[in-house]
């Protein structure tokens, strides 16, 4: 029966596709499909767009606040030019009653506004064809419809005694218009007149109404307006040129990042990000870092491809050393079954060659062993003070049989009072009897071998050197690698194993030491070994070493 899927399955674990369990709004997703798919586009759009959404605001909020604000300054403008007129008026009025021979409001049922008053304010007197006083008000000062309400009380209150007008009338200047606006504006004035009847002069109140005038504020708007539209699409246009050119400079780093990513992946292992000294510190730090890392990874896999070729060479001359023996073990099997082993003395010589042949095997899969171990780091050094003059000596002792059996001499030159310096004392006197080894199996009869322990301020030395047949110059830079024998005097060298001073090296390496050869063809070999002071040793003196050979020298470091 087949599985019925269960209802939950996007939310457990799956190799295949899974939906996404919250995409997003549609809307959202409708946005992302209508954005562009590089950064760098999608990074322009953004830009463009918060600045296109910034002079929308602009546009729809400045008018209003600039109409408000001219708004505003019309009214106040409107208010001096009613405070004009208002003083125009009151002084008029004042100098009509005649120093209150005339009255202003003459006390009938109703009152009403004196005739010398009325024709002063609406009347030329004359018949010139003049406008009256309040149309020239309305006309020069007011520069909007005028209209003057007289009440009879000390208040603006109830039915005034007289209301006069003067429309404006004069034609509009360039971008001028009417506005919907109006202010007014009263004072008080005593009519004398009647003071000399009830000894109280009565206040009378002049409202003067100031309404329609002409204004620019529409064609200034209206300017403001169309400059800012220009201004606007300017800056929209200067908004998409400079996003553009940041959005180039923001992802440019990030493509060359990009770019030495697939390089790497690829095997390019020299690919490095460009450092932008002008650009932004987080963009270099993160070039840098890549940089870094981009250097580790090439150092180890130069480190692996070495010890890769490392590894073929190694197992190629393994492979090399171990075919002689074994092939030499194999003809003397051979031999021996065939009629040579009934050759009692011909046997005795193969099972003696091949007895060599066994040692040698022997010899080399100890020298393998203890090479490989010294690679891997398998082998500590127990490092302790401890006096070098016992390791010298013991390596003496080791090789004199030997020199005897050679014909050849040695000599240790060692300080008289112990020399106590942090070592490993088995490996180090390893490296020591290789050393004196090798001096004495390469020096002929009647030669010599010396070995020279001394101080020096830094650390110390110990000098192997002797009277051999020497080293060619070519052959110096490879005597420390593995299996190297050299050319020259082959028969004493083919009983190594081309071990020994690969060896000495990583002994004296682990020490934290170096070790160097000279040699002069037929003039002998010295090879020295430098051992550094530890941190906490107490200091020694400095010792020079003593027979120089300055010339074809190597150094293993």
């Amino acid at each position: 029966m087949p599985d019925t899927p269960s209802p939950n399955a996007d939310a457990g674990p799956s190799h295949g596709p899974r939906r996404r369990l919250f995409p997003g709004p549609p809307a959202i997703r409708g946005v992302r499909r209508l954005l562009p798919r590089s950064f760098r586009a999608r990074l322009a759009v953004v830009i463009s767009a918060v600045v296109a959404f910034a002079l929308i605001l602009v546009l729809a909020i400045l008018p209003r606040i600039l109409d408000t604000y001219f708004a505003e300054q019309e009214t106040q403008s409107l208010q001096a030019r009613a405070a004009a007129a208002q003083q125009l008026i009151g002084t008029l009025i004042t100098l009509n009653t005649h120093g209150g021979l005339v009255p202003i409001v003459e006390q009938t049922n109703p009152p009403r506004l004196s005739q010398p008053i009325a024709s002063a304010l609406t009347g030329t007197g004359d018949e010139t064809g003049e406008q009256s006083y309040l149309a020239s008000v309305a006309q020069v000062v007011a520069q909007a419809n005028l209209t003057v309400s007289i009440y009879a009380g000390p208040t603006a209150t109830g039915t005034p005694v007289a209301t006069l007008q003067a429309p404006l009338t004069t034609p509009p200047g360039a971008g001028l218009t009417r506005e919907n606006v109006s202010v007014s504006s009263s004072f008080q004035i005593q009519d004398r007149y009647w003071s000399q009847f009830s000894g109280t002069a009565p206040v009378r109140t002049v409202v003067v109404r100031l309404a329609s005038p002409y204004t620019l504020r529409a064609e200034t708007l209206q300017t403001l307006f169309t400059v800012l539209i220009a201004v606007a699409v300017l800056a929209l246009l200067v908004a998409i040129v400079a996003a553009a050119i940041v959005a180039d400079l923001l992802t440019t780093p990030i493509r060359r990042l990009t770019t030495a990513s697939r390089a790497l992946a690829e095997g390019d292992f020299s690919a490095r990000v460009a450092i932008d000294r002008g650009g932004t510190p987080e963009i270099n730090e993160l070039a840098n870092a890549f940089n870094r890392m981009a250097d580790e990874l090439e150092r180890s896999i130069e480190f692996i491809r070495r010890d890769r070729d490392r590894g073929r060479e190694f197992l190629a001359d393994v492979s090399h050393e171990l075919r002689t023996p074994i092939a030499a073990l194999r003809m003397y099997n051979e031999l021996l079954q065939d009629r040579a082993g009934d050759d009692p003395a011909a046997r005795n010589e193969f099972l003696e060659t091949s007895r060599v042949q066994i040692e040698r095997l022997d010899w080399l899969a100890s020298n393998l062993l203890e090479l490989s171990k010294l690679d891997s780091g398998l082998v500590a050094l127990d490092i302790r003070p401890d006096d070098l003059r016992t390791v010298v000596q013991s390596a003496m002792e080791q090789a004199r049989p030997t020199a005897e059996r050679m014909g050849v001499t040695l000599t240790a030159d060692v300080p008289l009072t112990p020399f106590r310096f942090p070592h490993d004392p088995p490996r180090l006197g390893q490296v020591i009897g290789n050393l004196v080894g090798n001096a004495v199996k390469f020096t002929p009869a009647g030669g010599t071998v010396s070995v020279v322990l001394s101080a020096a301020r830094d650390g110390a030395r110990i000098s192997v050197q002797d009277t051999g047949i020497g080293i060619d110059p070519e052959e110096l830079p490879h005597v420390f690698e593995r299996f190297y024998r050299g050319s020259r005097a082959n028969e004493v060298r083919a009983s190594g194993s081309g071990l020994g001073l690969a060896i000495a090296r990583s002994i004296v390496e682990m020490h934290g030491g170096r070790i160097s050869i000279a040699s002069r063809p037929g003039q002998g070999t010295r090879v020295e070994v430098f051992l550094p002071r530890h941190p906490g040793a107490p200091e020694v003196m400095e010792s020079s070493l003593r027979d120089p050979l300055p010339v074809n020298t190597s150094v293993a470091q």
